[in-house]
């Protein structure tokens, strides 16, 4: 019988007699894929864990008084001067014992219900509720997972920019929270709240805004009308109870069975509430509202600047920022006086109405804006960027003949026929201003006279494919394609035409017009914005449109723009009624416009009334030089600070000699194609056509310019129109073309009408 010691798998030994150590088994795969996920989650636990330490640990400072101040930004112009303090003089301070417990208890419900109960700033529980609570749709309108210390915090020392939406920033925030929540109690950090939101219309605090909706103390409202106040805050704009009743009542109810939910009324109160009408108790009444003086002056320069904020993601309201602008503030107060006062222009009418841009060719800034004239009202309509009426013949330079130049390589005297014409394709006549034909015309005496025919002849050489590229480059595109009737007029703003005009003062470069510099936001954060530039057409294009415009201030076509010795260039442009409108006299026009540059500044002016049908709402001939005088009298205050530089030919540019006058063209280009046979032409490689002109002063007689003036007067370019769906335009038979829409039929044509 064999030993059981030596049974194969019951013993194992060595041959001493000792016991072997029994062989390990492999560890499972699973288990190693634990094991190494269980201890990258943890280092990743450290890591962030150290991360939101060192981020904490570089939070700014929080102070008493940033809590108590309001958020007020302000702006600045170009030489650092503060000219505008949003909401610094709209709010009244209220503390704690003056404010009811109904409105705590609503601010408390919709805003952060856990409030009283967590006590380090931030709160868990409310992070996971309000995640679970908005992937069921059924958040209340809870701000995400912030609390009323996180949300004071960020409105006294952080932006709401979306870029500083950052691990960074958040890991900050918690740090000041944790902070804020040991230092005050909590009617101090709810008393901080409520005096700090922004409630609309330029006020802060709910104190204030008690007495701009209700013009009543908080004291006086009653718990429905507190819960209106205490729903504004995540969005007061939208939740303005006499601008939006509709939205304002939906966030009241839902502030309403947020504080029945939080059991601080009943459900009788709730529905009680609830059945109330928003309007009630409202007043008409907001006297507090008062515009500062010098904010009627940049009125509409400040609304571009806080639309320009809110695209970079920025609440001027909230954010409490230092916002540097491109404005001239001096140039903005002369503009403000040209148009308000009777010392530089003769204005018709306190009714008639004017939108004016100007900016700088080097970079785009927009140094000046007026909307309007005789505003009494803050924010207004800014007539400087709407876009419903037609450019009249200030397109010309972009629709037709700067596209001939840049891709047909067409010179300055290149023949143009002012003859018998109809709309291609159609049988729709257009006439000029005076229905009379020239023949055969240079394109430079058919732009600086801004014939209709040769422009529209022009266009259907270049084609509107190339004219429609050509305007997108400069800032013009539309949602509809572009027909030929826009070829003498399209519907854009005196900001789109200075944008387009400066890239022929610079040389062909087209910038984005802004009129932010910077910002600096309350942590210290300075954030500068790139500007959006690209070239637009080449230096040809620009020189050549450039020295051919010169000849409109400079020769008898817009004399009231006309200012001796300085090196300028510029386009008139009008829009006369549609035939139907019966109501008006012959030579009625109803929008004029001049849009003029220098190396440094560039003016565009639109006038006109705001409903140009109603009696006596129209413009005679003889005021159309009302736009002229616009531009001239702040181009005078811009020259007295600017070099008066002229352009420079480029290598790109030659002169030649046409019948006997110096006429640019393309280099390398086959511009002896369009000599004419019987004239006697030669080339004629000559230096630049600028002259030097010593200018010390505007009343001198001095003036250079290489164009010729080929008129002997002045025409109104205005011809009325007919066709349905159009304003009319005085160089055209039909306009129609927006920045929404800018498609058109050709209309019959009508009587035209000469000055």
């Amino acid at each position: 019988m064999s030993d059981n010691n030596t049974r194969t798998g019951r013993y194992h030994g060595n041959d001493n007699g000792t016991k072997a150590p029994r062989p390990k088994r492999p560890r499972p795969l699973w288990r190693t894929i634990l094991y190494w996920a269980l201890g990258i989650i943890f280092a990743g636990i450290l890591a962030g864990v150290g991360l939101f330490a060192v981020y904490a640990a570089g939070a700014p400072k929080i102070t008493t008084a940033q809590l108590t101040s309001q958020n007020s930004t302000e702006i600045l112009d170009s030489d650092g001067k503060v000219v505008s303090n949003l909401g610094s003089q709209n709010r009244t301070y209220v503390h704690s014992d003056q404010i009811p417990k109904e409105l705590k208890q609503s601010v408390v419900s919709i805003e952060d219900k856990r409030f009283y109960k967590h006590h380090f700033g931030i709160d868990p529980t409310r992070i996971i509720s309000a995640a679970l609570s908005n992937a069921r749709g059924s958040s209340l309108g809870m701000q995400g997972g912030s609390t009323l210390t996180q949300q004071l915090v960020k409105l006294s020392v952080f932006s709401t920019a979306a870029s500083d939406r950052t691990l960074k920033r958040k890991a900050q925030e918690a740090a000041l929270a944790y902070y804020v929540e040991k230092h005050y109690s909590k009617d101090q950090i709810l008393e901080f709240y409520i005096n700090k939101v922004y409630m609309g219309n330029g006020i802060y605090g709910m104190g204030t805004a008690a007495k701009y909706y209700y013009n009543k103390s908080l004291s006086d409202l009653d718990y429905v009308q507190l819960a209106t106040l205490a729903g504004m805050p995540q969005s007061p704009t939208n939740y303005d109870p006499v601008a939006h009743p509709d939205l304002a009542k939906a966030r009241r109810d839902t502030v309403l069975k947020a504080m029945y939910e939080n059991k601080v009324i009943s459900k009788a109160q709730m529905n009680a509430g609830i059945n109330t009408a928003i309007s009630s108790g409202i007043s008409v009444n907001h006297s507090i509202n008062d515009t500062d003086s010098d904010d009627k002056v940049i009125d509409a320069y400040l609304q571009q600047v806080i639309k320009e904020l809110d695209n970079k993601g920025y609440n001027p309201y909230k954010d409490g920022l230092e916002v540097y602008t491109n404005l001239n503030m001096g140039a903005q107060q002369r503009l403000y006086d040209i148009v308000n006062t009777d010392k530089y222009v003769d204005f018709p009418s306190e009714l008639l109405q004017v939108g004016v841009t100007m900016t700088d060719p080097e970079t785009g800034a927009v140094t000046a804006m007026i909307g309007g004239r005789k505003q009494n009202v803050a924010f207004g309509l800014n007539r400087a960027t709407q876009t419903d009426r037609s450019s009249g013949s200030t397109i010309k330079p972009f629709m037709d003949y700067g596209p001939a130049i840049e891709y047909n390589k067409w010179p300055t005297f290149k023949t143009v026929q002012d003859t018998k014409y109809n709309y291609p394709g159609t049988n729709t006549a257009l006439n000029d201003w005076d229905q009379q034909y020239q023949g055969a015309l240079t394109m430079r005496k058919a732009l600086v006279e801004s014939r209709n025919i040769p422009a529209i002849r022009t266009l259907e050489a270049v084609g509107l494919d190339n004219a429609t590229k050509f305007m997108a480059a400069n800032g013009m595109s539309f949602k509809d394609p572009l027909v030929y009737s826009n070829g003498i007029g399209v519907y854009v703003s005196s900001e789109q035409e200075a944008a387009a005009f400066s890239a022929l003062s610079n040389g062909g470069t087209y910038y984005a017009p802004h009129l932010v510099n910077k910002v600096v936001t309350q942590d210290g954060a300075t954030h500068r914005f790139s500007v959006k530039s690209h070239r637009s057409m080449s230096e040809a294009t620009a020189y050549m449109l450039t020295d051919m415009l010169k000849g409109v201030p400079t020769g008898d076509w817009a004399p009231n723009a006309q200012i001796s010795g300085l090196h300028q260039a510029g386009k008139t442009g009008q829009s006369g009624y549609s035939s139907s409108v019966t109501t008006v006299p012959s030579n009625a026009v109803e929008d004029a416009w001049y849009t003029g540059y220098t190396k440094h500044s560039t003016i565009s002016v639109w006038t006109g009334y705001d409903q140009p049908n109603e009696p006596g709402h129209y413009m005679t001939t003889a005021q159309l030089a009302i736009a002229e005088s616009v531009y001239k009298n702040l181009q005078l205050y811009m020259a007295q600070t600017q070099e008066n530089d002229d352009w420079t030919r480029p290598s790109s540019v030659d002169v030649v000699k046409h019948n006997g006058v110096n006429e640019l063209v393309v280099a390398g280009s086959n511009w002896r194609q369009y000599l004419n046979g019987n004239s006697k032409d030669q080339s004629s490689a000559t230096g630049s056509s600028s002259s030097a002109v010593s200018f010390s002063s505007f009343n001198g007689s001095s003036s250079s310019t290489s164009s010729t003036n080929e008129s002997d007067g002045r025409s109104s370019e205005t011809q009325s129109s007919q066709g349905s769906g159009n304003n009319g335009n005085s160089e055209s038979s039909s306009v129609s073309s927006s920045t929404s829409s800018s498609t058109s039929t050709p209309a019959a044509s009508s009587q035209s009408h000469a000055q």
